[in-house]
């Protein structure tokens, strides 16, 4: 029997998730609270497949389209399906609304996933008589070309449940990794954050263009991190490993990490010196298609070297 999924939202996250669960075989109800909007998503859905299959990341994009239907309300949307996928705006008072409405219609046996970037699960879940089944499933923008999914629960969160949703990632395609006790921003942003603020820093101080601190990571360090994370990076940077890495060269992390970037790296006059170096061309929707055709084929490229 083909599963079904609830993709509740129809924005740009909730048209990838639509994708992704139609491309591994699953049929899709594609629901939002905006008329029209989830009608409107299914051409774009086919679109954005039959690209993907351009580069080799979808190998029956018509198939897949054919799995995709939109839904006239919350509750048809929500029939009989085995997983619920919600995309709702990132505010909290927003996700305890939904939720309490997820948990209400949703079959009792459902795991509900939640997109949320930073919003840990525990604010909008804690009141739900169905709260054990709910979690984060937080992908990376946008989704159908990055695979990271990061699997985050509240406290009363059933491991089984954290397990499901593990398996149903791994199962359509995605990469999921879980959190292991709550914390905001889960992992990723956490780690990007720590990332930013230092260039917010470099660059607003006078120390680097913004452009160039940008080929530091895109030619530097983004290509072994395209790969392998910062663990097996040090490990490999040192003859004895990472213990070896630790003893040669923490020194200067230590002074580092004394002397974090402050908030204000993001405020004005720290971001008004980056804007006036930064003068990106005016062609803001070509540089997304040409960043959205480089990760399918960074994608493609990396399938084809699985170990």
């Amino acid at each position: 029997m083909t599963e079904s999924v609830a993709i509740v939202g129809a924005g740009l996250i909730g048209r990838a998730w639509a994708m992704i669960f139609a491309r591994a075989g699953w049929d899709v109800r594609l629901f939002d609270s905006a008329e029209g909007v989830a009608e409107a998503a299914l051409p774009l859905c086919a679109e954005g497949l039959r690209t993907l299959a351009a580069n080799g990341l979808c190998t029956d994009p018509e198939g897949a389209a054919g799995r995709i239907r939109s839904a006239g309300s919350l509750a048809a949307a929500l029939d009989g399906v085995d997983f619920v996928q919600e995309n709702g705006p990132e505010r909290l008072d927003v996700k305890r609304t939904l939720f309490a409405e997820l948990d209400a219609h949703a079959p009792r046996d459902a795991v509900i996933a939640s997109s949320s970037s930073a919003i840990r699960c525990s604010l909008f879940t804690e009141d739900l008589p169905g709260r054990a089944r709910c979690l984060i499933g937080h992908p990376v923008n946008p989704p159908h070309l990055i695979p990271l999914v990061e699997i985050s629960g509240a406290p009363w969160t059933d491991p089984a449940a954290l397990a499901r949703a593990r398996a149903v990632y791994e199962a359509i395609g995605q990469v999921p990794i879980t959190v292991l006790k709550e914390i905001e921003g889960f992992i990723l942003n956490r780690l990007q954050g720590a990332l930013l603020a230092e260039a917010f820093r470099l660059a607003s101080e006078g120390y680097v263009t913004p452009q160039d601190l940008d080929k530091t990571v895109a030619d530097g360090l983004g290509l072994r991190w395209s790969f392998m994370g910062p663990f097996e990076t040090i490990e490999l940077n040192a003859p004895g490993g990472i213990a070896d890495y630790c003893a040669r060269y923490t020194g200067f992390y230590k002074s580092l990490a004394a002397d974090p970037a402050p908030p204000s790296v993001y405020e004005a006059p720290a971001t008004e010196a980056i804007l006036a170096k930064w003068q990106p061309p005016d062609d803001l929707p070509a540089r997304m298609d040409r960043r959205d055709t480089r990760l399918a084929a960074l994608r493609a490229h990396k399938a084809s070297q699985k170990d």
